[in-house]
């Protein structure tokens, strides 16, 4: 089966390739069964060393990435440089801690000697997004290498250059073959590659469909997985906030990447005293969002990934607005476009209506106005996701309250809700289970033994 990948800036074909067949997946699985010994019986040290040569690999051909995810998918050039060196850090990070986090842990029990042990278990299935191409996968692959598993990737069907510029930087930085390798093959495909004997687990950052079809699959192998699905993260503002700071800040959450974050803040919910000068300063500072050639630097805004993807969401704007919703800004298909849509902002959003009850994934803003503290903890909570969350208040210790409250993987006070290697990520509800990064992320795809010696 060949396959198109469209420019979407352009809504030119600018790639064709083929999908693997039977055998071509085959030898992939062979290879990585063949290989994991081998590698996870390498020192922390040697696994280190080759981590720090795919980093460096990542610096040396950032600008070919840079335009792969450009081309593929149309992120702004400053957006995917730095991702791409975001992702070299994370390499640099696991080479630094992962002796740290995977060192036995001695108990004090009654026996002679007691602890837990942390081993690799094999292969592990990556079925990861197109929004941050590079990023989502070695978000996953720093910690896996250094864990001493092998991976095979499926990566989403319109970034596959992408997804060959990982497996060339990792070869080139001295992984060894057969250690990691790409996948370009289809849904039926990937769910027979779960039910592979030689694959132990699998992770993947999706949509709530994908991931319900694949935690099923994984459950009904009893194979353990980490579900990283959708968000819509609220971005709470107090009286008492800083609001340029706050505007500025939730500009850059809601439209970088044209708002195709799992973590963007997208119900931004704001207490009634200052609701109006927020909105106001808001509207004004998003309309500042140029549309144009991802590729241009004077563009701030880049078109959505696919031309499908901007008609989902126009429909979610016009559906809100139908059910009382108020535009304050864009609401239109970028005239001429292939696949754009400008910064767009909702306000007196509520229940019932899209723009409050689903994830708005791209350059929509829902306003949703409270009386207080108390309402505004409701609201934030009133949703069937929980990804992440800020709050912004001049006063720390009360949003570090409410930030508490939130019913959420990540809670942020006065800053944008944000992945760190140093810090586990992950969701609750529907947006998913399980962690990535941090220690807590190199232990989800481990064996945590327990040694006991009477």
């Amino acid at each position: 089966m060949t396959v198109e990948i469209v420019n979407p800036a352009t809504g030119q074909v600018t790639y064709r390739h083929e999908l693997l067949d039977a055998a071509q997946v085959e030898q992939r699985l062979a290879a990585a069964a063949g290989a994991f010994p081998a590698w996870s019986g390498q020192s922390l040290q040697a696994r280190s060393a080759i981590l720090r040569g795919i980093a460096a690999q990542l610096r040396t051909r950032k600008d070919d990435i840079q335009r792969a995810m450009t081309t593929e998918m149309g992120k702004l050039k400053a957006e995917a440089l730095t991702e791409v060196e975001k992702c070299a850090q994370a390499c640099e990070f696991y080479a630094d801690h992962a002796a740290d986090y995977l060192k036995p842990q001695l108990i004090d029990t009654e026996a002679q000697r007691s602890y837990v042990r942390y081993e690799p278990i094999g292969c592990v299935f990556a079925v990861m997004p197109w929004n941050f191409p590079i990023w989502q996968v070695f978000r996953f692959l720093a910690p896996a290498f250094m864990a001493g598993n092998v991976a095979l990737l499926k990566h989403a069907s319109n970034v596959p250059q992408c997804a060959d510029l990982i497996l060339a930087v990792c070869r080139d930085g001295g992984l060894p073959a057969g250690v990691f390798d790409v996948l370009h093959i289809d849904n039926d495909q990937a769910a027979d590659v779960l039910r592979d004997k030689r694959v132990k687990a699998v992770t993947l950052t999706g949509s709530e469909r994908a991931g319900r079809s694949i935690a099923a699959n994984a459950g009904d192998q009893l194979k353990k997985c980490v579900m990283e699905l959708g968000g819509s993260d609220a971005f709470v503002v107090l009286e008492d906030a800083d609001l340029d700071k706050t505007v500025a800040a939730a500009v850059k959450s809601r439209f970088d990447n044209s708002g195709q974050t799992c973590i963007a803040a997208k119900r931004f919910i704001v207490v009634d005293a200052i609701a109006d000068a927020f909105v106001e300063k808001f509207v004004a500072a998003a309309a500042q969002r140029v549309y144009g050639d991802p590729q241009d630097e004077r563009t701030t805004l880049a078109p959505m990934a696919r031309a499908d993807l901007r008609d989902e969401l126009h429909s979610q704007v016009q559906d809100s607005v139908a059910k009382g919703a108020k535009l304050l800004l864009g609401g239109e298909p970028v005239a001429g476009s292939h696949a754009g849509y400008p910064a767009t902002i909702l306000d007196n959003v509520g229940p019932g209506m899209p723009a409050y009850e689903e994830e708005l994934f791209g350059p929509a803003a829902a306003i949703l106005r409270v009386r207080d503290d108390a309402e505004a903890l409701r609201v934030a909570n009133d949703t069937s996701f929980g990804l992440g969350g800020s709050v912004w208040t001049a006063d720390a210790v009360r949003g570090e309250a409410i930030a508490k409250k939130l019913e959420c993987g990540a809670a942020f006070v006065n800053a944008i809700v944000k992945s760190d290697p140093r810090l586990p990520f992950g969701g609750s509800k529907r947006s998913g289970f399980g962690r990535e990064l941090a220690d807590h992320g190199i232990h989800e795809f481990m064996n945590i033994k327990t040694v006991y010696v009477a």
